[in-house]
């Protein structure tokens, strides 16, 4: 099996590319010091987070110089991410720390004035064929393919200059502005977005450039007409705990209660939908465009290193090639030897079995809780700010459990109220929301608009808005709940909770600003596919990622 090295500097989820490089027919080789570079023929230099903080990383570690070396040689070179940012000067993240400088632009924040920053989804790489004729494939990109971008910062594409240097561009708009998704000329190639996260297409990406086809005929499955853009995204989320018998299962409650009801054989225990990995890839292969994995199961008793969700991340990273989320535990704890380990620590766990990003509940909440008492001041020492600060904001995700808490009238309470269209039980025409922790087992004095608030300021990159009034209705969205949410924050927000028929993915798209929505039971119990969910979104003229024929690979 011919060989690529790969430079592993503890940056984010590395364990997919190599899934995916192995995928292809490729062995993975690791560099592990900069005399390796020299030895390698191939080499990909991914990288996930803050620009000055991977940079320093590459500078401290004495590698820069060889992947310099390693180019100028003329060998072949991926770089992912922060990996291609690091060929350009420098970066309004961090603009004390230079790049390699082998491209003379700099990258700019996003505008978040009308949209959500991270720029977190499924979005286009459009190549400029200058001097190729349009029905060639530049390493294998297609104009209706969609890729996973997940950045804050990009290269405004300003036509023609890098053209004129001899490069070939595939180029992404986000809103009105437009930047470079991709760039490669002669033995380099880089990605902004995520090759190894984006299905058949990075799939082919990655085989095209391995095989060393810069040049080729394009797939005949992908549509011939795209739509350029950012898409709806479709998550399915698959909540995971030991059923009765010891054995992790996928559940699905009704207001976060996860038993069987009276009056059936298996009343009062565990419902049991399938098994994680199964289900995940079943869903990867319906097209979701995420996997997230909440794990509603304490493991008190056993050691960090053993616990049954790194491997459960493992195996559904070697067949699923989309972004994976893993929620639950991500905290600061104690190891069953008395070892004191940091919540950071606890996150590269997984993000070393699979994860892309890690979801924070209860303790984004308590973080809040004090942020507020400090007079909105950051500690510097919570899970959030320590996590998004190694690995950047878009890898921490905060899962909200907000409840409705009906009042008459605006001036019952201090909390931030709605005028809701849903009266409260008393005929209530005000609410707020109460955020919750413990599965919702707990009250705090916390509206959802607070909460955001602080975890947006803490670094988190995203917002995953439950509803636990809700939870297991299949009645739709709490279209309220997350058009409130939405307008607090820049980050992007998910919309989960009451999802029962495909329309209620176009009802929380069309009447909100949210960025994805996720659903659950709908899909576990069989009544509606994700792809079901992607055809009535296409129908009523939403942009969604289509899926492609995995056996083009």
């Amino acid at each position: 099996m011919p060989v690529v090295h790969l430079l592993d500097y503890v940056a984010g989820n590395v364990r997919s590319l190599a899934n995916a490089v192995e995928k292809v027919g490729y062995a993975i080789e690791w560099i592990k010091t900069p005399a390796d570079i020299e030895k390698a023929q191939s080499l990909i230099l991914p990288g996930v987070g803050h620009f000055g903080h991977c940079l320093s990383q590459f500078a401290e570690g004495g590698y820069l110089e060889p992947i310099r070396k390693h180019i100028q040689a003329g060998k072949p070179f991926l770089g992912i991410c922060v990996g291609l940012q690091a060929l350009f000067e420098g970066s309004e993240e961090d603009s004390d720390v230079p790049g390699l400088s082998l491209i003379p632009e700099r990258l700019i924040r996003f505008d978040d004035r009308s949209k959500s920053v991270p720029h977190i989804g499924w979005n286009s790489a459009k190549v400029a064929r200058a001097g190729h004729a349009d029905a060639q494939s530049f390493y294998g990109f297609q104009d209706g393919s969609k890729y996973y971008y997940v950045h804050s910062y990009a290269v405004p594409y300003r036509d023609g200059v890098l053209e004129a240097a001899g490069w070939t561009v595939a180029t992404a708009k986000y809103g009105d502005e437009e930047f470079v998704g991709a760039i490669g000329r002669r033995n380099v190639l880089a990605t902004q977005f995520h090759p190894e996260k984006s299905g058949t297409a990075g799939l082919r990406l990655l085989k095209a450039f391995l095989e060393g086809h810069e040049w080729g005929s394009p797939s005949p499955d992908v549509q011939t007409k795209p739509d350029q853009g950012l898409t709806r995204r479709v998550i399915a989320c698959l909540d995971v705990r030991t059923n009765d018998h010891g054995d992790l299962v996928v559940t699905k409650g009704d207001q976060y209660d996860v038993r069987e009801k009276a009056r059936t054989a298996t009343a009062g225990l565990v419902r049991n939908l399938g098994k994680p990995v199964d289900m995940a890839r079943k869903y990867y292969e319906q097209g979701a465009d995420e996997i997230t994995f909440l794990n509603i199961t304490s493991f008190r008793n056993c050691p960090l290193a053993d616990l049954p969700m790194l491997e459960i991340l493992r195996k559904t990273a070697e067949s699923v090639f989309v972004p994976l989320t893993i929620g639950g535990g991500i905290r600061a704890t104690v190891d069953t030897d008395g070892s004191e380990v940091s919540a950071l620590e606890v996150a590269t766990m997984y993000f070393k079995s699979g994860a892309d990003k890690v979801s924070i509940g209860s303790d984004a909440v308590v973080a809040a809780l004090e942020y507020y008492s400090n007079g909105k001041r950051l500690s510097g020492r919570t899970a959030i700010e320590s996590i998004s600060a190694a690995y950047g904001n878009q890898a921490v995700v905060v899962s909200v459990d907000p409840r409705r808490v009906y009042v008459r009238s605006v001036s019952d309470t201090a909390h931030t109220t709605i005028r809701t269209s849903y009266r409260g039980p008393a005929g209530e025409n005000y609410c707020w929301y109460q955020c919750t922790v413990r599965g919702g087992r707990e009250s705090t004095d916390m509206d959802v608009q607070q909460l955001v608030q602080a975890v947006e300021a803490m670094g988190a990159g995203e917002i995953l808005l439950n509803c636990i009034d809700k939870d297991g209705s299949n009645t739709g969205f709490d279209i309220e709940l997350v058009r409130e949410v939405k307008s607090c924050v820049k980050i992007p927000v998910i919309a989960s909770s009451g999802a029962g028929i495909p329309a209620h993915f176009a009802e929380v798209f069309q009447n909100t600003g949210t960025d994805a929505a996720l659903g659950a039971g709908m899909f576990h119990r069989g009544e509606y596919t994700v792809r079901d969910v992607k055809n009535h979104l296409m129908e009523q003229g939403f942009m969604v990622r289509r899926l492609e024929d995995m056996s083009m690979i």
